[in-house]
């Protein structure tokens, strides 16, 4: 049995995939000192982020993969405070919250667009500095490297930075069939983007900055036994030029079918600009969805639920999120309300995160917290996959 969390952390995301091996892949964090605070009512994602996760034969607690999709902070906050940065070597053993991420997942194209465009956060220049010290242990010692010193490169880059990494690089459509270098065929991924421009003259490269520099990966996770019981998009923050790019790209080939998912986190904590190059502030209700954006994010299979992960959405409030871009997503689910879930919405009805429960059966959303998980935890179908043939 697996299970797909998203963590209620406001405008920002954090989903964690647990597999039914027993490895887990943690994908941003947005632990914010608020939720650090006892006296604080935020959701104390770092507690129950931790309670999910094994400990190694030190008693260290550790992620077997970590994906940070790209450096806002709010994909990355929380990382010097609940996480090792280091050698693993110099782990304080007596420290029993400390976070060992055992590999990282790490794009060197966001952070060379993030740098000469965006300044980067704190958090995010901590990131970068462990993924260039990771690589420097790989090309000194290759494949040898250890828990705690291993990265897997999303994406080449340009000039020839990348060249020598082939060993732990995944170009863009390529698939990820490893976590940790273990290749249990418990998780695939299919590497979407960041997109790689050859040519300089490319108009796309006008819409690019951090946030379209974004990796987009559709995972297929499996259970009992059984392949593709959930297909998952995850997206960060790419907008809507990124998302009318593929469409175009997959359609062109024919490879949509790479495009659609059981779960889909709505790329931006569902914001307008995913869906569109209108302006709401100019136009209100007379914007226009991008079709190809749109069918691009709307490939969702049989019973398919969306998850936006994301303060409350009410209408005329700041975007992200949008009303608007909820009403598109809700007609990509039938109009069905109990498929569009948005992470604080559900927070402040059950006071627990947005839990899945992958099994032969397909896909569950749990009604449990998540005390629960590893036991009988009780569920509601959400999506299943098993009509379809897949198991």
């Amino acid at each position: 049995m697996a299970y797909l969390t998203f963590f209620p952390v406001g405008n920002g995301d954090m989903a964690l995939i647990q597999l039914d091996n027993g490895q887990n892949v943690l994908i941003d964090i947005n632990i914010r000192a608020a939720a650090d605070n006892p006296d604080d009512s935020t959701y104390d994602v770092a507690k129950d982020l931790k309670d999910r996760l094994p400990r190694d034969e030190q008693g260290r607690l550790y992620v077997d993969a970590f994906l940070v999709s790209h450096p806002d902070a709010d994909h990355v906050t929380g990382l010097s405070t609940h996480f090792h940065l280091g050698s693993p070597d110099d782990f304080p053993l007596g420290n029993k919250n400390l976070i060992l991420i055992r590999e990282m997942w790490s794009s060197p194209i966001v952070f060379r667009r993030a740098s000469t465009q965006h300044k980067l956060c704190e958090e995010a220049k901590a990131w970068a500095s462990e993924a260039r010290r990771r690589v420097r242990r790989f090309r000194e010692d290759g494949l040898a490297t250890e828990n705690g010193d291993r990265i897997l490169i999303l994406g080449k880059d340009k000039d020839g930075k990348t060249d020598d990494l082939g060993d732990i690089l995944i170009e863009c459509k390529e698939l990820i069939t490893q976590v940790n270098r273990v290749q249990s065929g418990e998780l695939e991924g299919r590497l979407l983007a960041p997109i790689y421009f050859e040519d300089e003259d490319d108009p796309l490269l006008n819409e690019i900055e951090k946030n379209n520099s974004s990796v987009i990966t559709r995972f297929s996770i499996s259970a009992d036994g059984y392949k593709e019981k959930c297909l998952f998009l995850s997206g960060g923050d790419a907008g809507v030029a990124i998302w009318k790019r593929l469409w175009e790209r997959h359609s062109g080939d024919g490879t949509t079918d790479w495009l659609q998912y059981d779960i889909m986190e709505t790329p931006h904590h569902c914001s307008w600009r995913t869906l569109s190059f209108d302006r709401w502030s100019q136009l209100g209700e007379a914007v226009k969805v991008c079709p190809e954006a749109r069918d691009a994010l709307g490939q969702g299979r049989e019973g398919s639920v969306i998850v936006a992960s994301c303060k409350p959405i009410k209408k005329d409030d700041a975007n992200p999120p949008h009303e608007r871009a909820k009403r598109e997503y809700l007609s990509m689910v039938g109009e069905d309300k109990d498929r569009f879930l948005c992470t604080e919405e559900v927070r402040d009805k059950e006071d627990r995160p947005v839990e899945f429960k992958i099994s032969h059966r397909g896909t569950q959303r749990t009604l449990k917290l998540a005390a629960t998980v590893g036991a009988s935890a009780a569920g509601v179908s959400a999506v299943s996959t098993t009509a379809r043939g897949h198991g």
